[in-house]
């Protein structure tokens, strides 16, 4: 395994500097925000995606010598507007990826919220066929984050339809895998360990995250959390400081034989806000997870 991170936490910063902290700090991957240029998380511009910017990417990591573990772009592939054009960010995320030598793409299948999750899955197939064998004939592999996106439907239900092992198997059999992220699981009240163990096969990336419960707050919400769809009774952190077990999440990976990338995604609030306490967020997630990892 090889530990990294993904750059979105740090959009004030350049992918140079980034790499170069990275280095410094003893990460040994990145994953790279790759939305458009209209989007601050843009650290590479796959929207013109030309010789210059590819060896202006490529030049980073062969100095560096950090591994490339994705080009992360999460959208609502299924949005009942804006879909197309999130699918044909999706496609040239994939040729950038397959010119730079990156295994995968990460992304969300989404939701339309104005259909049933039945009819979503149906159209899901016709919208993901296409992208999976445009990823096939580049050598790339699509993978989706298990987060649930409340705040993608009106009424706070999962808005990225891949959030359970039930919709994990579907997934696979279209073609995707996963990008196994064990912090949402905690929060619809799902063991990681014990869900990840069936599928480590079909897990071609992970995102380390940690969530930490709010005591009593599920009391008055429940489940759900409050109306509007907001978390409520959980929040983020960075790894070590919520519920995850890791040294039990990662042992499950490595039984199982995943040998890839584990990727801090950053959305702890605590350890946010600037530069520098983002940077000390990371540092606090590197310190937890190396030891289970290295070597």
């Amino acid at each position: 395994m090889k530990l990294g991170f993904l750059t979105a936490c740090l959009p004030e910063s350049t992918l140079s500097d980034i790499a170069r902290w990275a280095v410094d700090q003893g990460f040994e991957a990145l994953e790279v925000a790759g939305w458009p240029a209209t989007d601050v998380r843009n650290h590479i511009r796959v929207e013109r995606f030309d010789e210059i910017e590819y060896e202006r990417v490529r030049r980073i990591f062969a100095d560096t010598g950090l591994a490339l573990s994705s080009i992360a772009y999460y959208e609502n592939n299924l949005h009942p507007t804006e879909g197309p054009q999130v699918n044909a960010h999706v496609r040239r995320c994939v040729e950038a990826a397959a010119a730079l030598g990156c295994p995968t793409v990460g992304t969300f299948v989404g939701r339309d919220a104005g259909m049933t999750v039945h009819d979503n899955l149906k159209k899901a197939e016709d919208v993901f066929g296409p992208l999976v064998e445009h990823a096939k004939g580049h050598g790339v592999e699509i993978v989706i984050e298990n987060c649930v996106m409340k705040s993608w439907h009106p009424d706070g239900y999962p808005g990225n339809l891949a959030y359970s092992p039930e919709l994990w198997e579907w997934m696979f059999g279209i073609g995707l895998k996963l990008n196994y992220d064990p912090s949402h699981l905690v929060a619809l009240g799902i063991d990681p360990v014990a869900a990840a163990r069936p599928y480590v096969s079909e897990i071609a990336h992970v995102q380390a995250k940690d969530t930490e419960i709010l005591g009593g707050r599920i009391d008055h919400t429940g489940f759900h959390g409050p109306i509007g769809g907001e978390k409520g009774w959980y929040r983020f952190r960075v790894p070590g400081r919520g519920q995850v077990d890791w040294t039990r999440v990662i042992d499950a990976l490595q039984e199982g034989g995943y040998d890839g990338v584990v990727s801090v995604e950053h959305e702890d609030p605590v350890w946010s806000g600037d530069p520098a306490r983002v940077r000390t967020g990371l540092g606090i997630a590197y310190h937890t997870l190396r030891p289970l990892i290295a070597g």
